[in-house]
């Protein structure tokens, strides 16, 4: 984290170095830990389709659902130890696992359990983050932020996998769930080390019931925001939902080794970092609205290719192709996105924003998916990667609505937000 403060002080300031060196640090944690409650339920309980998938959608929806009402808790306190608490809750929550797989006692329930557990705290980490990093830097430097931390993300996901996939083979399923924990152990500390002098957000206004629905009601009537929202939802869940599903085809019938499904995706991301390095340039030479539509469109045409995945080496290349098409889109599109939703949150409803937008994101990722193992369930996995792979390519259209962008003056402040100053 020493080395991240180092080379971001001089263009983004020492503070966010520090919350920049936090973040890589839980993220190669996460990404090392890379579909870890699959392959423990996978290869030590022996689940199918059907409970994989049940595993990551129930716990994501009901992590989700317990989420709701820390938007407004969130939104008028200090940002900080919110994320420090979310990342010591993180933590403790899995190092429960290894525990109970030390005795031998690790169930289906705790697994779900702890999902729950880390979906909610997921959630509010995100919400206060994103707040954070709206007051931590200028609104021009807001798309280098984001790009940075998308570069990481993707940094992390080239490494992460094939080096957790092999941690599982040679020493067992737990061990990434371990580097994980210690990860957000480590992620806190680091939050910890941006200091003191966060300001606390002040009411002006008795808290409101309606309140809790704030951030929905700004993506609903944001004319920017709403097509990119359901796009969003639309082509994340179905995209997530042929996660554990692919688990299941790739280890448990084609008999692919953890190391191998690693790295399949390892080496994709690879085109993540370099969508991430590309998006600021693009950006200034073509303009957001236009990244935005062209790297939407062609991110939805890459996963129907996941369905002809087959045994061995030109399974893996399948895999690795199609993958790293849809990951280079993505790497363009999603810190343009994360700029573009940050500038249009007004300042007293960032938190809620982006409460409501990851709640809604995870609640319906959480449902497509368990219906996604359903039909993996009754049909065949196969079918239900290129049922998805189908879908994907409807999704574009949800970007193509009138977006014109409101002005500043034209985005009406929340009942509890400070008057204006003068």
């Amino acid at each position: 984290m020493s080395w991240v403060n180092r080379r971001l002080c001089m263009k983004l300031g020492r503070r966010f170095g520090w919350l920049w060196g936090a973040y890589a640090v839980s993220t190669f944690g996460t990404w090392l830990a890379f579909d870890a409650f699959a392959m423990i339920a996978v290869l030590v309980l022996h689940a199918g389709s059907a409970e994989v998938s049940l595993l990551a959608s129930a716990g994501v929806a009901v992590g989700a659902v317990a989420a709701v009402p820390l938007g407004p808790w969130i939104e008028f306190r200090r940002k900080r130890p919110v994320m420090i608490t979310a990342d010591l809750v993180r933590c403790a929550a899995l190092l429960t696992l290894p525990a109970a797989y030390a005795l031998g006692v690790l169930g289906f329930g705790q697994l779900l359990a702890v999902a729950v557990i880390v979906a909610a705290a997921d959630i509010t980490f995100t919400a206060a983050s994103g707040a954070h990093l709206k007051a931590l830097v200028a609104p021009a430097d807001l798309l280098t932020a984001t790009s940075r931390f998308e570069s990481t993300t993707w940094t992390a996901s080239v490494l992460g996998p094939p080096l957790g996939g092999a941690a599982i083979g040679l020493i067992g399923p737990v061990t990434t769930v371990v580097v994980d924990a210690v990860s957000y152990l480590l992620s806190a500390l680091g939050i910890r080390a941006i200091g003191t002098g966060e300001a606390h957000p002040q009411r002006t206004a008795a808290p409101r019931a309606g309140e809790l629905l704030d951030g929905w009601r700004h993506l609903l009537t944001s004319r920017a925001l709403r097509p990119l929202f359901f796009n969003s939802l639309a082509n994340n869940a179905l995209i997530m939902a042929v996660s554990p599903v692919l688990a299941v085809l790739m280890v448990g019938h084609l008999g692919f080794t953890p190391w191998q499904y690693g790295l399949a995706f390892a080496v994709p991301c690879l085109g993540g970092l370099l969508g991430s390095r590309l998006a600021r340039p693009l950006t200034t030479r073509y303009g957001r609205r236009r990244v935005l539509l062209t790297s939407g469109v062609l991110r939805a045409l890459w996963s129907v290719g996941l369905a002809f995945v087959r045994p061995g080496v030109p399974g893996l290349l399948i895999v690795m192709v199609t993958e790293a098409g849809l990951i280079t889109c993505c790497g363009v599109f999603n810190p343009v996105l994360a700029a573009e939703r940050l500038e249009l949150a007004p300042p007293d409803r960032v938190a809620r924003t982006l409460a409501a937008w990851s709640v809604t994101g995870k609640a319906t990722t959480a449902a497509v998916t368990a219906l996604w193992g359903l039909l993996a369930a009754v049909t065949s996995p196969r079918t239900a990667i290129a049922t998805a792979g189908i879908l994907l390519l409807a999704t574009p259209l949800l970007l193509f609505r009138p977006t014109e962008r409101p002005s500043p003056a034209s985005v009406r402040p929340s009942p509890a937000a400070p008057p204006p100053s003068r």
